[in-house]
């Protein structure tokens, strides 16, 4: 039984604040709207602790970057423009 390396990313193409409901859906292989649903819940039952864990995670849990793209998008024109 082959054990898969999942990590936690934040959702860049199914969000609709900042991409944690769906991120941990896909990490759970489940829908986001459950995740959703569990969130605005919680909310209202907790008052508070969700909202701060909400915003907490927009700002640990890094974006999904697919392996196809590149972080660095400069030409090398443009860097041999600016020496």
């Amino acid at each position: 039984m082959a054990i898969e390396n999942k990590k936690l990313y934040r959702s860049v193409e199914d969000r609709m604040v900042g991409g944690v409901c769906a991120g941990i859906a896909d990490f759970f292989d489940i829908d986001p709207t459950i995740v959703r649903l569990v969130f605005v819940l919680g909310f209202f039952a907790s008052v508070s602790g969700l909202f701060w864990a909400y915003i907490i995670m927009m700002i640990v849990v890094p974006e999904y970057v697919p392996a196809g793209e590149d972080i660095v998008t400069a030409d090398v024109e443009d860097v041999l423009e600016k020496k």
